[in-house]
């Protein structure tokens, strides 16, 4: 097939039709992928009981993960610029597909982490390349909702995932929370080779292996070090071996830049660093990772404020979810319609008022159920497509992929400092309300911010 008619942008006489095969490739590819980040929480105890792992050890089943997926995601993005969407979509649904049956088979948990490790390395190029495959065919005019559309579908498998893992275990047994990913990476990868054209710029050359290999260091380095960093005491002795992971991380990424300048193809172009709207997307998305840190500890706020007990307090979180659900679709649409300045400048609004209003009535339940609510819809409007609409149209079409690539290793650092700040600020009390108060009026600043943040956003964008 022709790469030139490929490449030429769908929607022409025949409407929303002509792409509806490629979308719903897309999105089942990255349901698939965001589906395990959640489906396996309930088969947590079944793992520890069966392979004798107490909490500090299975927490490696999401930290292994979480590592190998930072690293693998502007990796495989740069990949899909160079030799294309299709093979690189297909070769990251295929890895996924090898690391959940590595995880079925897994004889000893040693086993089954390799098998998550696996797992992230094909599901970090999942989304991005999605991502950049809607803005490589869907016109401008278009694509915030169809950008919309797979952020919903991310959302969605947030919120169903801990109820079907659940039902899965309870039913079959742990393993079989792997064994739904076969059928569809097998359904995705077909589709994948139907209706996903060839893409990015294939091209010729030397790979830079030692932007790789930098890169991939130094993203281990400081998400190792964020992720086990004790912010309420930061400068106590427990804490030196993350400080020094962390200043570790930030020489390696020196070195990298200094590699990148004199590379013939780098992995992460600086070209990407110095548009000021890609620039000015990173650090909203960065802003947005750490409001997202927000929604971790809502559960346990009600619980220490309302004295509800676990299930209730987690249907009342899951509200703010299902409210997110529901906006992104129609904040993508809003996209094509008003600009992603509005919509992130509305979002953000919202997130703040909710957040600021969570913390001041966390003693009145109704009132703190109204702020999630509101927060839930702010959330809605923020995530997913508006900063992703922003890069794919800033972005240079040959790096599309890599600067969402680039956008996505943003936002987890903001989420695991999000996080943090938050654990810092309730401290080791869970049950005391007055951390949680400042943790959310934390919070509200953080979305303020961003809020006079997006008001930098060119017009036209």
């Amino acid at each position: 097939m022709g790469s030139k008619t490929e490449e030429r942008p769908l929607l022409g006489h025949g409407g929303v039709r002509e792409i509806a095969p490629l979308l719903v490739t897309l999105m089942l590819g990255v349901f698939m992928g965001a589906l395990d980040l959640s489906a396996l929480s309930p088969a947590l105890h079944q793992i520890g009981t069966q392979f004798s792992a107490g909490p500090r050890a299975l927490s490696w089943i999401f930290t292994a993960y979480l590592l190998a997926y930072v690293v693998a995601i502007p990796v495989m993005s740069k990949l899909s610029d160079v030799y294309g969407r299709r093979a690189i979509y297909i070769f990251d649904v295929s890895l996924f597909a090898v690391g959940s049956l590595i995880a079925i088979a897994a004889p000893s948990y040693q086993i089954l982490i390799l098998g998550r490790v696996v797992q992230a390395v094909g599901a970090g190029g999942i989304f991005p390349v999605a991502t950049a495959t809607v803005a490589d065919r869907v016109p401008e005019e278009r694509r915030g909702g169809a950008l919309g559309m797979l952020g919903a579908v991310w959302g969605l498998a947030g919120v169903v995932g801990p109820a079907l893992g659940g039902a899965i275990v309870h039913v079959l047994d742990w393993r079989w929370v792997f064994a739904i990913n076969l059928p569809l990476a097998a359904v995705v990868i077909a589709l994948t080779a139907r209706n996903v054209h060839r893409g990015g710029a294939p091209r010729r050359g030397p790979l830079d292996f030692a932007g790789i290999v930098l890169l991939g260091a130094a993203l281990l380095a400081g998400t190792a070090g964020l992720t086990r960093v004790d912010a309420a005491n930061l400068w106590s002795a427990a804490n030196v071996p993350s400080l020094w992971e962390l200043v570790i991380a930030a020489v390696l990424l020196l070195a990298f830049a200094a590699v990148e300048r004199q590379a013939a193809d780098p992995v992460v172009p600086p070209v990407l660093l110095r548009i000021p709207t890609l620039r000015l997307a990173n650090v909203l998305e960065i802003g947005i990772g750490v409001l997202e840190g927000s929604l971790f500890f809502v559960p346990a706020a009600l619980m220490a404020a309302e004295g509800l007990n676990a299930v209730a307090a987690g249907a009342l979180a899951a509200l703010a979810a299902f409210c997110f659900v529901a906006v992104v679709p129609m904040a993508g649409r809003a996209l094509d319609k008003v600009g992603a300045r509005a919509v992130l400048f509305v979002g953000s609004l919202l997130v703040t008022i909710g957040m600021a209003a969570f913390a001041a009535s966390l003693a009145n339940l109704g009132l703190a159920i109204v702020s999630l609510v509101v927060a839930g819809l702010g959330f809605g409007a923020l995530l997913g497509a508006p900063t992703r609409y922003l890069v794919t149209s800033a972005a240079p079409r040959e790096m599309r992929a890599t600067a969402v690539g680039l956008l996505s290793v943003f936002l987890i650092f903001g989420q695991i400092a999000g996080g943090s700040l938050a654990g810092a600020m309730v401290g080791h009390q869970l049950t005391g309300v007055a951390g949680y108060v400042h943790a959310y009026v934390l919070f509200a600043v953080v979305a303020a911010l961003v809020t006079l943040l997006t008001l930098r956003i060119p017009r036209k964008a």
